[in-house]
């Protein structure tokens, strides 16, 4: 592990950082709740920080539990990073070993200049594989979200005796599972390219574009921490990201290509699977959760009342399905 002033050799090692307006530092969270204060011994619910040279890239992970218990990777989405995770890794790390990257682009994950990194979805895969393989992690349970899951899909094709099972929160592998309001400037690109629909996604990289689906179809919105899409929205405008980010939209399109071998894989492989979605999330609508089940009959499907960025809003539901499930 490449040693600096935030990072160390061995495990990830724990810090106390801080957001504050205008910065992008991370935040290392302990346990919620007295009930998890009173369950987990406070040095295996600590949030520990780290960085692995991957492919040519130092990828930023955050991790928690023992280094001996099952182990949970954890894939992020658009427009977030592993910050995504910081309250369900201290409510699990009593039961697994979570470990949860930026991908390049995201987060505090740095790509050299120098690398010449094409950033699509086959490149974030190949990066991730990489780091997987750094870490020596030979057996693991995912969790994909968003563009979490085709990186994820990418792993299992790639190894599936590796996966050990797999939580999809609003991780999409199904055609049905694609909201047709949200994804229609991308369809306008894909059938026919254009600057308005590069225009009408570009529009996402501003602060407006990524705070509005963290309210979209949440209850209360009182109960969504600034810090998330703050802390998306300043990585989002460091230089040179937001064409990045286009370029990854744009390459979406080869993960739709990809659903029949991700379908195939689940057929002949039948990991055990739950799916727990935000029903209201205008981007992977319902019918991609139940579609699991025609794949994996024995799949846990459960839903919640919120949008795309469920464990924002029901952290807690979302534990304790994992817990009840694995």
């Amino acid at each position: 592990m490449r040693q600096d002033t935030a990072f160390q050799d061995g495990p990830a090692r724990t810090t106390r950082r801080c957001l504050l307006a205008g910065s992008v530092m991370a935040a290392g969270l302990g346990p919620v709740g007295a009930d998890a204060a009173e369950t987990r011994p406070a040095e295996v619910a600590e949030v520990r920080h780290g960085t692995v040279r991957a492919d040519g890239v130092d990828v930023f992970y955050r991790e928690a539990g023992r280094p001996d218990a099952p182990v949970f990777l954890l894939l992020h989405g658009f427009a977030n990073s592993s910050f995504y995770f910081r309250h369900l890794m201290p409510r699990l790390a009593d039961r697994f070993r979570l470990i949860a990257p930026d991908l390049p682009s995201f987060g505090f994950t740095v790509v050299p200049e120098d690398r010449g990194y094409v950033y699509d979805f086959a490149s974030l895969s190949r990066t991730i594989e990489a780091f997987v393989d750094v870490l020596g992690l030979r057996r693991y349970r995912l969790y994909t979200f968003d563009y979490g899951a085709p990186v994820g899909w990418d792993l299992a094709l790639a190894h599936p005796d590796r996966i050990a099972g797999i939580v999809s929160q609003n991780g999409n592998a199904y055609l049905e599972g694609l909201g047709e309001a949200a994804w229609a400037p991308l369809r306008a690109y894909w059938e026919k390219p254009n600057e308005a629909a590069v225009e009408a996604i570009r529009a996402r990289m501003t602060l407006d574009g990524v705070k509005a689906p963290y309210f979209h179809g949440v209850p209360d919105p009182s109960v969504i921490e600034p810090e998330s899409y703050t802390l998306d929205a300043a990585i989002l405008a460091r230089p040179g990201n937001a064409d990045r980010q286009v370029k990854l939209k744009l390459d979406y399109k080869r993960n739709l290509e990809r659903y029949p071998l991700v379908q195939a894989f689940f057929r002949e492989r039948r990991p055990k699977l739950l799916a727990i979605w935000g029903r209201n999330d205008p981007f992977f609508i319902p019918p991609g959760a139940e579609a699991f089940k025609r794949d994996i009959p024995d799949a846990r499907v459960r839903f919640l009342d919120t949008g795309h960025f469920a464990l924002e809003t029901n952290g807690d539901d979302i534990a304790r399905e994992i817990r009840a499930y694995f």
